[in-house]
């Protein structure tokens, strides 16, 4: 099979299963090994060029870059193998490219104990940053996801979520009584209705303001670090994976959520085996 046809066959599957930035990512990549392999047959192409034409086209890039790189190569030849049925092997396959290309070692980030995140909303004099705070700690949003939501998307104690990270047309987030109810006086109060967004500001001032509030307590936090102790604490009072994982975090994979999960200490282990056997 010629590699332009093997191309013209992957990015038309793209179009039909893939949100538009996930597709130019892969356009990015993909134009540039049509360019140089376009006449070539998809079965003649080696590991080693394979290994060469990745080393050019991520170089200077970061570990995370170079192995999403890779990993695009490697889904498309898995893609064409199985939809043509092709007898090859995935010239990915090899220990030189996976090892070239591995991906880099999560680093566990500290979790922010509750403490920290109720004094954080509690000096947060803003209605509106509040109300951010609460639905990233509390909810479990993104902020990119959060800054979208308009007051037509909000419905009782469900917010739903346009165009999210999953790819989905939509997914529905879960608000508690006290935090559906802060929103809606929020809307209330400030005529909010229909197509409006109810936290006009961009990422980046919301961003500032996250981490504004955690240096007055010398506390180095992100926006992403909120959501991350959502599930934690979810987690830690007796919430089970699949909860935390599904409607929480709205993961589509288990093992995305246990890396988010922090570190289990020893007086949380021996808490936890007193209240499963009664001390």
């Amino acid at each position: 099979m010629m590699t332009k046809e093997a191309i013209t066959l992957f990015k038309y599957y793209l179009q039909s299963n893939n949100k538009k930035k996930t597709i130019e990512s892969y356009n990015t990549l993909f134009d540039k090994f049509e360019a140089i392999y376009t006449q070539r047959a998809l079965e003649d192409i080696s590991s080693d060029e394979i290994f060469q034409f990745l080393e050019n086209v991520t170089q200077n890039h970061s570990k995370s870059i170079r192995r999403l790189r890779y990993a695009q190569i490697k889904s498309f030849y898995n893609f064409i193998i199985d939809r043509r049925s092709l007898n090859m092997r995935n010239p990915c396959n090899t220990p030189l490219l996976s090892k070239a290309f591995k991906a880099p070692k999560n680093l566990l980030r500290k979790i922010l104990d509750r403490e920290t995140i109720e004094e954080m909303i509690y000096n947060t004099k803003s209605h509106r940053d509040r109300l951010i705070l609460e639905l990233q700690a509390r909810c479990g949003l993104r902020i990119g996801e959060l800054l979208k939501i308009k007051v037509s998307d909000v419905f009782d104690r469900t917010i739903t979520l346009r165009e999210p990270k999953s790819g989905k047309e939509a997914e529905k987030a879960y608000m508690p009584e006290n935090v559906s109810r802060k929103l809606s006086e929020y809307i209330q109060g400030n005529t909010f209705q229909g197509e409006n967004l109810i936290f006009p500001i961009c990422y980046s001032t919301a961003r500032s303001m996250i981490k504004g509030l955690g240096t007055k307590l010398n506390v180095n936090v992100s926006s992403h670090d909120l959501r991350r102790y959502s599930a934690t604490y979810a987690s830690r009072n007796g919430v089970p994976l699949e909860v935390v994982s599904k409607v929480i975090l709205r993961h589509q994979d288990l093992k995305t959520t246990q890396i988010y999960l922090g570190k289990i200490t020893d007086s949380e282990a021996i808490r936890w085996m007193d209240i499963l056997h009664e001390k």
